[in-house]
């Protein structure tokens, strides 16, 4: 496989830089949206920035008042758990897909040179 090293070429300053590197973040590419924790609350929150899952969550909602009841209570919310989880399932393979492509930039084999 293709790994990716970068080896100063320091010398007898080799400790001195192994103790300043410890403060400085590290140089790898993350480009992914999510985690395994916050998947599920992050993509609600951008799916319900759309007017359409807005509106389909109004008529959820206003389904259970008893007074404007006008389907079953479960029927009303299919539509809404059908789009948020096609929508969900793409989301999280994309989200995948960039994790993989940064694991594999991230372990590319690099060249340093050195004066």
């Amino acid at each position: 496989g293709k790994h990716r090293i970068v080896i100063p070429c320091l010398g007898h300053f080799k400790e001195e830089y192994e103790k300043v590197s410890k403060l400085y973040m590290n140089n790898k590419i993350r480009t992914t949206r999510y985690t395994l924790l916050n998947f599920l609350p992050r993509n609600l929150f951008e799916q319900f920035h759309r007017i359409a899952n807005l509106y389909f969550l109004f008529l959820a909602v206003l389904n259970w008042v008893p007074l404007v009841e006008a389907f079953q209570k479960e029927i009303t919310m299919l539509p809404l758990i059908g789009v948020l989880t096609i929508i969900a399932v793409k989301d999280g393979l994309e989200d995948y897909s960039r994790y993989k492509m940064d694991k594999q930039i991230n372990n590319l084999v690099t060249k340093v040179y050195s004066r």
